[in-house]
């Protein structure tokens, strides 16, 4: 998208948010000063209540075989051929820093309901990617089957908890491609009372 120059250096960071492909990051990730730079950045999105429904899970290097690990029992019990539980081996290995994004729902707040739970989690996330990138890190969400096959989100989540993504982040190595303008319009409608 073409920038207005009278945008304020913020705005114009937000505007350009994109992901990053797995194949166009490298190192180096952030440092554990400027994920937790992120993390306080998440902590601003909307949490009625305060009830903080997510939390983030670093998965440092020396863990990332017990990963892999998981990721091949999740492919061998969907019956995945060899060839691919290979590649989902290898995908335990994505991005300089990975981490797992966990959504905890609670009904102990009834004037909270869990659709507005999901959207602080959401509200979250969307915040860390943000912070991220305006630190000149790439990210990219990943999600899927696996988040909620047993092999995997055991590793994770505690009772009641979900495994919603999980986040590789790094430096992007090439700009990113043009895309196609995106048109608020399309996102907004008008409500005329019935």
């Amino acid at each position: 998208m073409a920038f207005d120059p009278s945008l304020s250096p913020a705005l114009q960071g937000l505007l350009s948010r994109h992901s990053v492909g797995l194949r166009w990051m490298a190192e180096p990730g952030p440092s554990a000063q400027q994920l937790r730079l992120a993390l306080q950045a998440a902590l601003r999105a909307p949490d009625h209540r305060r009830l903080l429904p997510w939390r983030a899970v670093l998965i440092d290097a020396h863990q990332r075989d017990a990963l892999a690990d998981r990721f091949e029992a999740f492919a061998r019990a969907v019956g995945k051929p060899d060839e691919e539980v290979a590649a989902e081996r290898e995908r335990a290995y994505n991005g300089p820093v990975l981490v797992a994004w966990i959504v905890r729902l609670t009904d102990e707040a009834p004037e909270v309901p869990r659709h507005e739970q999901w959207m602080s989690a959401g509200g979250a996330l969307t915040n860390f990617l943000t912070a991220l990138h305006l630190m000149g890190f790439g990210a990219k969400t990943l999600a899927g089957r696996k988040c909620t096959h047993p092999s995997v989100r055991e590793a994770f989540c505690e009772e009641g908890e979900q495994l919603a993504a999980f986040i590789c982040i790094g430096t992007p190595t090439r700009a990113p491609q043009p895309r196609d303008v995106d048109d608020p319009d399309a996102a907004l409608s008008r409500w005329n009372a019935p």
